[in-house]
């Protein structure tokens, strides 16, 4: 029935989605998926960062069957509904104190337009700073915002204008200590704001607290701080996409806390509600009250299904400890490759926090000549019971993205697959 299925309604699938994996899953429960032939999978995608509490956890699968017998839609213009008050008590509870107005809506590309919608309304400016390598988006703003590939820009031009690049302190790309990297970032910054787009004409720097497509790259803790200072000089507001670095992924609620500063405007998703479309934008109030009432919205933001599968996950990672166990989970893990990295001079590093790690491939000291070697791992992988992912503008970087929850055996279970996959597929 399902390989019926398959093949009669496989092909009307678009093409525009790009595809990894083919085979049908029939369902997945806590950090495996199962496929419909009886395959059983250990998933370290979670959805590209989604599913932090695990496929179907139970007590979000619970709020979720609970609400959708009370309220399935309520728009937030006109019905104020319980989980949405609920979801924003629980937030209140994790973000720093100064951050106390929220908005929703539904995508991570959704968020992080409506928060450069904030910034230009808050500061009357028009321009935005990105960096070299970023990924915040799809929609037509959010391209332009997008650096981290060109296969996401080509044929839709042209895009916005008002959006300007500077390199991201990737020490491993430029062959620097995070210091020296940290500085020259820095440096070429501050050219930006005297070459290109004075500070009284930008509106926002925006910056991932951990690069994710572009390679899942950690900035050093000096940058961060002095993006802080350089933007408090010039009344610019500082952006921090946590869409794929929010909600426990980096063994803190936020990764902003890793690095002790505090942004004037975060976006999330993904994570927000384990699997439920929902992403949000946090502020402050003073910042929000300078957005034209109306101006920002969209008719599911906010839905009650989601948010209260959003309550359910954050009480879930807090009563569970997740986020104390992505930090030893991350640990287990970075330390099981930087074996493999000891063995094998094609890994040339092993970064990340918490549960989101990346793996950067160098053949013949050459990024762009691993794709196919990250490739054929991948697929390895996949034969023997594990899915991974690839990230990176030259897609040489594969990324570990466990659910918060994964036990100290499903770590070493993949790291064995692991390095059965390379074994085969270095050549």
């Amino acid at each position: 029935m399902t390989n019926t299925l398959y093949q009669e309604n496989f092909p009307h699938m678009t093409p525009a989605w790009s595809r990894i994996f083919n085979f049908v899953a029939d369902r997945a429960e806590g950090s495996y998926i199962y496929t419909d032939d009886g395959k059983k999978l250990l998933d370290f995608t979670c959805g590209i960062g989604v599913t932090n509490t695990g496929h179907c956890h139970p007590k979000v699968v619970e709020a979720v069957r609970e609400q959708a017998g009370l309220f399935l839609h309520a728009q937030a213009n006109i019905v104020i509904h319980k989980p949405l008050l609920q979801l924003i008590e629980e937030i209140r509870k994790i973000v720093p104190p100064s951050i106390d107005s929220f908005f929703f809506s539904n995508s991570g590309a959704e968020a992080v337009e409506n928060a450069v919608k904030i910034a230009k309304a808050a500061t009357g400016r028009q321009n935005i700073i990105v960096f070299n390598g970023s990924f915040h988006g799809r929609t037509h703003a959010t391209m332009a915002l997008t650096t981290s590939k060109t296969g996401y820009r080509t044929g839709f031009g042209p895009l916005p204008a008002g959006i300007y690049v500077s390199p991201f302190p990737y020490a491993f790309k430029f062959g620097m200590s995070d210091e020296q990297a940290s500085a020259y970032a820095l440096e070429q910054l501050e050219y930006l704001l005297v070459s290109q787009t004075a500070p009284k004409d930008t509106a926002a720097i925006l910056i991932e607290s951990v690069m994710g497509e572009g390679g899942y790259i950690v900035p050093p803790a000096s940058f961060m701080k002095s993006l802080r200072e350089l933007c408090d000089k010039h009344g610019i507001m500082l952006i921090f996409d946590e869409v794929q670095s929010g909600f426990g992924r980096t063994g803190k609620w936020f990764a902003l806390e890793h690095f002790g500063v505090v942004p004037d405007i975060i976006t999330a998703a993904k994570g927000i509600a384990s699997g439920m479309p929902l992403s949000a934008v946090f502020s402050r109030t003073e910042i929000m009250k300078k957005v034209d009432v109306g101006s920002i919205g969209g008719t599911y933001g906010g839905n009650a299904v989601a948010c209260a599968a959003g309550v359910a996950t954050i009480k879930a990672m807090r009563e569970e400890k997740m986020l104390e166990n992505a930090t030893e989970r991350g640990t287990q893990l970075m330390t099981g490759l930087r074996k493999y990295q000891e063995e094998y001079p094609q890994i040339g590093d092993v970064r990340g926090l918490g549960l989101m790690v990346g793996t950067e491939f160098i053949v013949d000291g050459k990024q762009a000549k691993a794709k196919q070697l990250v490739k054929d791992v991948i697929h390895s992988a996949e034969e023997k019971g594990l899915l991974l992912l690839s990230c990176g503008t030259y897609d040489n970087v594969l990324r570990w993205i466990p659910p918060l929850n994964v036990t100290s055996e499903q770590i070493n279970d993949g790291l064995k697959i692991f390095g059965v996959a390379l074994k085969e597929s270095v050549k």
